[in-house]
């Protein structure tokens, strides 16, 4: 069977899918047609359900329940890994929601966690990830909200911190992250979507086994080029949550759904959230 799969051009999603998309695992009889695209692409292809498993913002999967289900395997959760809202200059907190903020997009988690902080701050433009910083830079935006490789390199180009907001949700729930998820069509047959639940952790588990292997497909697709960059990436966005949601994930993931449910941002869930139980692995 051939399913039609999505995942983002970060180190973090080509080193957990390449073993999955070069055979070098066991996919039980599974094929897979890839696209790649950038997170907010993803988020809008996935409201069109036109992938049959997609990486998508954890904020888009809540609007979109209805259509799929979380796998167990696959997701960027975790501490410290949260997106930044940078700025050439400090500006005080009372000024921020006063500003012109650069967005990666409206659906993004990193823009929910934003408004949770900064509920008055609506002034925004959506852009492309990788081009806030310069966006920052050029005066265009007073201040941007970085994801991915750019959390690394925004010193680098002279700008400042203005918040973390990982941080501001880890201080205030006491919880992991959650950034984004992988979700399978709720249609597909039950068999099916354990399989693909399978296929993603053994592709992981192989990935860390096998370092190296996955190195030229990762470049081949970074938007940073630095080999120290992508392993920082990898290191901070591909952990134990990646393998296995586990209660904890699973915690992290209800709890952000019911604080974005109190604040209005997203609609009542109808459906299961998750696999059920007995489809993990």
């Amino acid at each position: 069977m051939k399913l039609t799969l999505g995942f983002s051009p970060c180190p973090n999603d080509t080193f957990i899918f390449d073993a999955l998309i070069h055979g070098r695992i066991d996919t039980e009889g599974l094929e897979f047609e890839v696209f790649l695209g950038d997170v907010e692409e993803l988020n809008r292809r996935a409201g069109a359900a036109d992938l049959d498993i997609t990486k998508l913002s954890y904020h888009a999967y809540a609007h979109l329940t209805n259509k799929y289900v979380l796998l167990d395997a696959g997701s960027a959760l975790g501490n410290n890994c949260g997106p930044l809202l940078i700025a050439k200059k400090i500006i005080p907190a009372q000024d921020i929601p006063k500003l012109t903020i650069a967005i990666p997009g409206k659906l993004t988690t990193a823009n929910f966690l934003l408004s949770l902080a900064y509920p008055k701050a609506v002034n925004k433009i959506e852009m492309l990830f990788s081009d806030i910083e310069g966006a920052v830079l050029s005066g265009a935006v007073d201040a941007g909200l970085i994801i991915h490789e750019n959390r690394f390199t925004y010193q680098e180009k002279g700008l400042v911190k203005l918040l973390d907001l990982g941080e501001y949700w880890e201080q205030t729930t006491g919880m992991p992250i959650p950034l984004g998820g992988i979700v399978i069509k709720r249609n597909l047959p039950e068999e099916i979507i354990q399989k693909v639940n399978r296929c993603i952790r053994r592709s992981v588990e192989y990935a860390w086994a096998n370092p190296n292997e996955s190195e030229s497909f990762i470049a081949e697709h970074a938007q940073e080029m630095d080999p120290a960059v992508r392993q920082q990436h990898i290191d901070l966005y591909v952990n134990q949550f990646s393998a296995d949601l586990g209660l904890q994930g699973r915690n992290a993931v209800n709890h952000l759904f019911q604080v974005a449910l109190q604040n209005g941002i997203i609609p009542v869930q109808n459906k299961p959230i998750f696999i059920p139980h007995a489809f993990i692995a």
